[in-house]
């Protein structure tokens, strides 16, 4: 199975490329600089050149399912978010849909499905980044592709657990990047998790079975 990760030279989209390697799919990591290619090689992947915020047609074409993992990164201003967390994942829906791919996994972030202005008061940036990532998350929920919306509370570096917990709503907390990528990989091929949007943060249940919950 051949799948796309948007945003593979970030963080977490590394860690999906060598993940989905180990797990014998056909990872495809989306980079925007020549000089990253390489290092998606090294991972176990094939690298695509192409920008979010330009046609991203081509990277599409011939795969089984697609992970959107960019993120403008909080160095960044908020139209950068806009441009990549929220229009550039739209853009990517669309490529999707056009080439009768079925399977969309979004990263999204704990709180985009709720009420932005009570949770967040006093932190416009922050605002500003959820409402981004809730408009891009509405869109694909209103597409007829099987998607699952993966919206994580605090992203660490700690080893990985594949122990989670998951819900439309849990308390905020934090949970390794590594179990992130693990659980949007696990939600490819569980038609539990198709057609979901769900919070995660660590917990004391098997990624499998926490999707199954749902």
């Amino acid at each position: 199975m051949k799948v796309l990760v948007a945003g593979a030279n970030g963080h977490t989209g590394q860690s999906l490329i060598e993940f989905l390697h180990e797990a014998g799919y056909e990872p495809y990591g989306m980079v925007r600089k020549e000089e990253q290619k390489q290092h998606i090689t090294d991972l176990g992947g094939t690298p695509v050149l192409a920008d979010l915020e330009g046609d991203v047609g081509h990277t599409v074409k011939g795969m089984d399912a697609v992970i959107f993992a960019a993120g403008s990164g909080s160095s960044t201003g908020p139209d950068k978010t806009t441009d990549v967390d929220r229009d550039g994942s739209i853009n990517l829906v669309k490529a999707t849909e056009n080439f009768g791919i079925k399977k969309f996994v979004m990263l999204s972030s704990i709180g985009a499905g709720r009420d932005i202005d009570q949770m967040v008061q006093d932190n416009e940036n922050m605002k500003h980044y959820l409402q981004m990532k809730k408009e891009a998350d509405e869109y694909l929920m209103s597409t007829e592709l099987d998607y699952t919306i993966v919206r994580p509370g605090g992203l660490t570096h700690e080893p990985s657990t594949s122990k989670i917990k998951v819900a439309e709503e849990v308390e905020f907390g934090n949970v390794p990047r590594s179990d992130v990528a693990k659980t949007m990989i696990a939600a490819i091929e569980q038609p539990n998790a198709f057609h979901k949007a769900f919070e995660m943060i660590s917990g004391d249940t098997q990624i499998e079975e926490a999707l199954k919950s749902l």
